[in-house]
């Protein structure tokens, strides 16, 4: 680290571009492209490490996140994929889940396993889709990986072999985003055909086909206790650019929709309960706002305008009251929810040591 103070690009620096990046605990010894986050009031920028847009952000403990970006891949000290990373995902906020792999899907039409204490590259590969991969989840006992991609492909893997378990392909399903839904062998993707679909990884099959919006399904997420499902579009000027609430058990009919961006919404996140004692979900779009939402009747609670970072592409919850958020032009930013009279959004100051 050259500053330490200086939103969150990624706090740690590299002499290379591209990578996968990692923000740490401290104690832990490993390589010094890693820091410990400790948030304060105020904004502060640190020194980027990514070199162009991030594509993607997971938190794997509540002060430990991994982005990767378009700038290809750079780890230390290796690189290992040969284009941009579209799709980051660890395991750490599950506890049956071995904190220290992070998995990373690309351009190129692979997928990568990596061990956060390795220093000598990925330690497994999933080659076999025939267009990038853009969809990546890891089942909750950490053993099996499904990936889909633009090639309406969805594939399950063996964690440990890296042996495809099976292939399954379903016509325009150019796949946009994946999840496993928590205790359950069901995995919920989203697609450019504008519907929202229920995997079981049992067989490799769709069990279920939820019914079809007017935009394309950008992303989704499962609650914790695996009721709900949501989904968010694409859209232009106020149209489409929705969230969309999904009962799992009744899946002919959605819930309710979540609209007031103005572009396409790129990423939505259930929250756990925090400083917003309603159950609340979070969006962010390209219109560089991030929003929190009443999740029960659809209020917007709280907005947080990033001015100057561009399209927001990926949110990803840290603890009950902190999100982190990947930009195209400024990095990754740290927002934390504070309950007053209203609740409010607002970036912090990052501090690494």
């Amino acid at each position: 680290m050259t500053n330490s103070r200086a939103p969150l690009a990624a706090v740690c620096q590299s002499k290379e571009r591209g990578e996968i990046s990692v923000l740490l605990q401290p104690k832990q010894q490993l390589p010094p492209a890693f820091c410990r986050l400790r948030p304060g009031r105020g904004v502060q920028q640190h020194n980027p490490v990514h070199a162009d847009a991030v594509t993607s952000v997971a938190a794997l403990k509540a002060d430990l996140c991994v982005s990767g970006g378009k700038d290809k891949v750079w780890y230390w000290p290796t690189t290992g994929h040969k284009t941009d990373v579209r799709k980051i995902r660890g395991c750490g906020l599950n506890v049956t889940c071995d904190s220290n792999r992070i998995f990373s899907a690309s351009r190129d039409k692979t997928v990568m396993m990596w061990e956060l204490h390795r220093t000598s590259g990925p330690s497994q590969h999933f080659p076999g889709h025939d267009l990038v991969v853009t969809g990546l989840a890891v089942s909750p006992d950490a053993t099996q990986l499904c990936t889909g991609s633009r090639d309406n492909t969805v594939c399950k893997w063996d964690v440990e072999t890296g042996g495809c378990l099976g292939r399954a392909a379903v016509s325009r399903n150019l796949v946009t985003h994946l999840c496993w839904v928590p205790g359950e062998p069901y995995v919920i993707q989203t697609s450019e055909d504008k519907t929202v679909k229920m995997w079981d990884s049992r067989e490799l099959r769709v069990a279920q086909t939820f019914p079809g919006k007017q935009h394309i399904q950008t992303c989704c997420d499962v609650s914790q206790d695996g009721r709900y499902v949501l989904s968010s579009s694409s859209g232009f000027a106020g149209e489409g650019c929705e969230a969309t609430l999904w009962d799992l058990r009744q899946t002919r009919s959605r819930v309710r929709e979540y609209k007031g961006h103005f572009q396409t919404t790129t990423s939505c996140v259930f929250l756990p309960r925090g400083p917003a004692l309603a159950p609340s979900i979070a969006t962010s779009s390209y219109d560089s706002k991030v929003k929190v939402w009443d999740q029960d009747t659809a209020a917007c609670l709280a907005t947080a305008c990033l001015e100057g970072a561009g399209p927001l592409a990926s949110l990803a919850v840290c603890d009950s009251s902190t999100l982190l958020c990947a930009t195209f032009n400024s990095g990754i930013h740290l927002l934390q929810m504070r309950n007053g009279a209203n609740l409010e959004l607002e970036e912090l100051k990052v501090s690494a040591a």
